[in-house]
């Protein structure tokens, strides 16, 4: 009987929400997680989870013992990382979540020189735009875009972007070069991200305040389509320098109204679980990715003007 599984089993149950869930995660069938759960609950002598067909819910004495086995689970973890990093190349998984924008343009080459310094690392990564939840689905580590609100995250930040305002030259031929917000109001029409507020905020420079609601021609809930539409003419596109930034440099795309537009810097995070031991390998990468975007990334508007 090895104790030390039961409470590795009894936390992946915990934290993925249902025996269904952790038993898909550990990579073998419910029965044995069921049976393991039991048998752990007889050892002990106590209920640890109250559960239905839908839900289950951690009885008194099971959130003490979760508890407990985080805290056991962690130094252990801390134990063995101390001495295997200084003896050993960084090896074993990684389970990621990134932006799918992001991710498919920016992440590829970074992760492509991690592996590079430290060939034994494997990838397992989600490309979604979702809020996703590290702890139920047994994340190591995400990329997020925001200004984060979640207390029970640890974060770093990685680096930041900025909204640019922008359209193709053939847009702008045909609907004219706006030289203030009001003359967005003048037979323009935008492409929207689904998420995107419905008016534009601007303020000059000299301080006065503006608030435009430009009409709609398109929403879409992926920022490159929407680029690749902006480019072809479909309309003004309110988007981020990092997947803006190339088409910028090659012409295709040029920002407007920046006397009138300077939205702040939006950070990237990477986040981890508050309660969970970082593993030498997360940490690295971290550190790596810190590094490689830096304060000042290579899609910054700065650097494309």
């Amino acid at each position: 009987m090895n104790q030390f599984e039961d409470m590795q089993t009894f936390v992946r149950i915990v934290e993925a929400g249902s025996i269904t869930r952790a038993a898909e995660q550990l990579n073998t069938v419910k029965s044995a997680v069921s049976r393991r759960l039991t048998e752990l609950e007889k050892r002990l002598k106590v209920s640890l989870l109250t559960r239905t067909t839908r839900t289950q819910t951690l009885t008194e004495n099971g959130l003490s013992y979760y508890q407990q086995c985080i805290r056991i689970i962690d130094d252990v973890a801390e134990v063995e990382s101390s001495i295997r990093d200084d003896n050993c190349a960084l090896a074993g998984s990684i389970k990621l979540a990134v932006p799918l924008s992001f991710g498919l343009e920016h992440l590829g080459k970074a992760l492509q020189q991690f592996n590079e310094i430290h060939p034994d690392i494997r990838f397992d990564i989600d490309f979604n735009d979702r809020k996703i939840d590290l702890i139920e689905e047994g994340f190591d580590l995400a990329i997020r875009i925001s200004n984060l609100a979640d207390s029970s995250l640890m974060a770093r930040k990685l680096t930041s972007m900025k909204l640019v305002l922008c359209a193709s030259p053939s847009y702008l031929q045909k609907y004219g070069m706006p030289t203030t917000p009001a003359d967005l109001l003048k037979g323009h029409h935008r492409l929207k991200y689904a998420s995107e507020p419905e008016q534009w905020k601007f303020v000059s420079n000299t301080g006065e305040k503006s608030t435009i609601k430009v009409p709609t021609a398109m929403t879409a809930n992926n920022g490159n389509f929407l680029k690749q539409a902006a480019i072809k003419g479909a309309g003004l596109i309110l988007t981020p320098d990092f997947i803006c930034y190339k088409a910028i440099r090659l012409g295709q795309l040029i920002p407007i109204l920046t006397d009138y537009f300077s939205p702040p810097a939006v950070p990237a995070y990477a986040i981890y679980p508050r309660n969970r031991h970082l593993s030498q390998r997360v940490r690295s990468l971290i550190d790596f990715l810190s590094q490689y975007f830096g304060k000042k990334p290579y899609w910054s508007f700065e650097s494309i003007k």
